[in-house]
């Protein structure tokens, strides 16, 4: 003999279900989110570093450079040595909305100075 549904035993199964698995959804989009702002942010912070570099290879202010292209709130750090300029951006990322711990992404970029500016 088979086992027979009767209407209505499974009424609200819906409504239990999704009640149950909307709130892990709606986590994993904003976990979503926030590493798609966190690879753009990482990004920026490469494009910046790598201006900076460039920019005080040829003897240029490096940390004016950095800033036109670094996100908000980065922080810029210039190292020039006697053959090359070492530029690092970091910035905050906001983890799932902002009233949560940040992590730091970070930019680094290397440039040889012109002969020009060596001497």
């Amino acid at each position: 003999m088979t086992g027979r549904r009767w209407p209505g035993r499974d009424r609200g199964s819906f409504t239990a279900e999704l009640a149950a698995g909307l709130p892990a959804l709606i986590l994993l989009l904003l976990a979503g989110l926030t590493a798609a702002v966190a690879v753009a942010t990482k990004g920026q912070c490469l494009d910046a570093a790598r201006e900076a570099a460039l920019a005080g290879a040829r003897g240029d202010p490096a940390v004016a450079a950095a800033r036109r292209m670094a996100p908000t709130g980065a922080d810029v750090r210039i190292e020039v040595g006697e053959d090359s300029v070492v530029a690092v951006v970091r910035a905050p990322v906001s983890l799932l909305g902002a009233h949560l711990p940040t992590i730091t992404v970070t930019g680094r970029a290397v440039a040889a100075r012109e002969p020009d500016v060596i001497d």
